[in-house]
């Protein structure tokens, strides 16, 4: 007998998704927050390569996030933040996690920005029965090591990091070198650029290597550069990212025949980088400060408290944990399961993102784009560093939901 259709496939996990929820909400203690007091842990890169784009920015987000809320649905609610410094260190994030939830009752964790600590912290989540709010990261997290009922992953993931980029700029035979941070981040970017490049009509050439944090990547891009690729793709983030660039600009590449796509470039690197050396640099968001009304009055209040506009991930934390608490409050209680069917059944609605829903297992898609940095003569003024070059509806940029394999949704179907 022939297979079920793909449309019946995912209507099937929606449902069995919905239907495990519900018993959580029914089982709640009278609809109470636990001692009274919902508590967010920020964990977060406070001294390293992603300090800029993460840090204290992300407790600011979690902070307005939390003020949006107290002055809406979450009004008489007791809401309290803390944070902490995970130091790019599963073991140490993971301590801290353990700590705060045994020690100090904390609810739900946000941020946890770094490929290996998000995939060592979300089976603590599922055991203590708490909830983890992922800005973004590896696609993994709604994929082999997916855990709708505790975990979501709201702005981007290494798939539609890739797949903006690599759709947009694909066409049958091109040719794409990378330059890959030798962990968990890189290697994901890569074999998501090998099936996306090659979907397209493609091919990869090759990789070259790097360690993670790289003090220099001068070989690499010569050794890219050399491969006679079209298009030369730094697979890396944070401070790797803005060595990659630079070099690229020293060695010629940048305003050459070849084009350099970063997967992972922020404004924030730009900044540092310059418009005279990041121009023409091609790149993915699910962020951008001036998109439009909304964006440019959430970067605003964002900027009054931080100096700096946010990063994509600065604003998936705001959206997400603004999400979380309308949940809470709507469902009167911080108990895991019921906050989180409460979540699936709320709309997703703020001035950070567009057309949002919440899948089964637990991606957040939402509208992404492609961007290329401006040259300094097309520079506005401070901050104004992109020109638009696609924008790219959720259900295509993110990888599909069938496609990404999550077991807790194919052991739902099953029963």
């Amino acid at each position: 007998m022939p297979g079920p259709t793909r449309g019946a496939w995912r209507s099937a996990l929606l449902a069995a998704a919905l239907l495990s929820a519900a018993p959580a909400a029914a089982e709640v203690s009278d609809g109470k927050i636990s001692d009274g007091k919902i508590r967010i842990g920020v964990l977060t890169d406070m001294s390293g390569v992603y300090a800029d784009i993460t840090g204290k920015g992300s407790v600011v987000a979690t902070r307005m996030a939390v003020d949006d809320c107290l002055a809406a649905e979450c009004r008489g609610m007791n809401i309290e933040i803390v944070s902490a410094d995970h130091q790019n260190k599963a073991d140490v994030a993971s301590a801290i996690a353990r700590e705060w939830i045994d020690r100090q009752g904390v609810d739900v964790l946000t941020d946890m920005s770094n490929a290996s600590i998000q995939l060592a912290l979300p089976p603590l989540l599922k055991a203590k029965n708490r909830l983890g709010l992922f800005p973004g990261g590896t696609a993994r997290l709604t994929g082999d090591a997916c855990l709708p009922s505790h975990i979501v992953q709201w702005m981007w993931d290494t798939y539609v990091q890739v797949a903006g980029v690599s759709t947009t700029l694909t066409k049958p035979g091109t040719t794409w070198q990378l330059v890959t941070a030798d962990y968990a981040l890189g290697n994901q970017l890569e074999a998501d650029t090998r099936q996306l490049v090659a979907r397209e009509g493609g091919r990869v050439l090759g990789s070259v290597r790097h360690p993670f944090p790289a003090a220099d990547l001068s070989s690499q891009i010569v050794t890219a550069q050399g491969s006679g690729a079209d298009i030369v793709a730094l697979a890396n983030a944070g401070g790797d990212t803005i060595t990659g660039v630079k070099a690229a600009r020293d060695f010629g590449l940048l305003g050459s025949a070849q084009r350099l796509a970063a997967f992972f470039l922020t404004v924030m690197d730009v900044r540092s980088i310059g418009l005279q050396t990041a121009q023409g640099t091609v790149l993915t968001e699910g962020f951008y400060w001036d998109l439009d009304p909304g964006t440019r009055a959430f970067s605003a209040r964002f900027r009054a408290l931080h100096g700096t506009v946010p990063s994509a991930i600065h604003a998936g934390i705001y959206s997400a944990v603004r999400h979380y608490l309308k949940a809470a409050a709507a469902a009167g209680t911080d108990e895991a399961g019921a906050v989180m069917a409460t979540m699936h059944a709320l709309p997703i609605a703020d001035e950070v993102v567009r057309n949002a829903r919440l899948r089964p297992d637990g991606r957040m898609v939402h509208d992404v784009y492609v961007f290329q940095v401006k040259t300094p003569a097309a520079s506005k003024g401070e901050w104004d560093f992109y020109e638009p070059v696609a924008t790219i509806p959720g259900d295509r940029a993110f990888r599909p939901l069938e496609q990404g394999n999550c077991p807790a949704l194919k052991d739902r179907a099953g029963r």
